[in-house]
């Protein structure tokens, strides 16, 4: 319960340091703005043409009666536009950390400097640096995917696969956000995203009572432009908890 609670207090840390900065949360409700905009826009034009696309996807029920062609296609364009709703909760911070890398790396040096944490780096240059968060955040995107596969086979099954799909789905939203958010201090350490994947594993509590709070703030339009900037933040002071203190944290 006390490393819960320590993750849960990096997410409240990181909102008191972005509401006392009013620039660095403009800086980092930009593009957050700007990718709900356009997942807002993909989903939008997705359930316009969710009925044709539904169509195409089920034509062995061209021949069915009514009720059962109608059924089927009204349960698949359920779990198809549930799907890629989940799928666009769980990779927006992705997508918003790929737009706005170079603000939210500003952000979290900002608010290193202010808590008195290292901010020193590898030594690998901010092109390199760049490309490698690139790199991490199109993986991320490809697991969200891939993850929002498995959950859609799975709110096929009556009843209680949606009941699990929604659970399953919030805790799955809330490790990858984690993983996302660490992300900034690991990259500038030269550390992969495999490498957070291992160091996450043995701080699961800590990684559930940020990652559960976010992932459910960032659900809820508008609030989004503060929480991702906190969500930054916290991510920085939790990647620090995870890594331990480097020798100048220590001195």
């Amino acid at each position: 319960m006390s490393s819960f609670l320590a993750g849960f207090r990096a997410l409240g840390t990181g909102f008191g340091v972005i509401l006392r900065r009013p620039k660095l949360l403009f800086l980092g409700a930009l593009p957050a703005l700007i990718s709900a905009v356009l997942l807002l826009g993909c989903l939008g034009t997705l359930i316009y043409f969710s009925g044709d696309l539904v169509g195409w996807m089920t034509p062995f029920a061209d021949g069915w009666g009514d009720v059962g062609r109608r059924t089927l296609r009204i349960l698949v364009g359920v779990a198809l536009v549930g799907s890629a709703a989940l799928l666009a909760s769980v990779s927006f911070i992705a997508i918003t950390l790929l737009i706005g890398g170079p603000f939210y790396e500003h952000i979290a040096e900002k608010a290193e400097e202010e808590l008195g944490l290292d901010t020193s780096d590898d030594g690998a240059g901010v092109l390199r640096q760049l490309g490698r968060g690139v790199q991490d955040s199109v993986k991320l995107v490809l697991i969200a995917l891939t993850g929002a596969i498995v959950l859609f086979a799975i709110g096929f099954i009556p009843v209680a696969g949606q009941i699990a799909a929604l659970v399953l789905g919030a805790l799955f939203g809330a490790w990858l956000i984690t993983l996302e958010m660490v992300g900034l201090v690991f990259t500038r350490r030269g550390l992969k995203l495999a490498d957070r994947r291992r160091a996450l594993r043995g701080y699961r509590a800590a990684t559930f009572g940020f990652g559960l709070p976010t992932y459910l703030l960032c659900l809820v339009p508008v609030l989004q432009l503060v929480v991702i900037p906190s969500a930054v933040v916290g991510g920085t002071l939790l990647a620090h908890r995870v890594l331990g203190p480097t020798p100048r944290e220590s001195r």
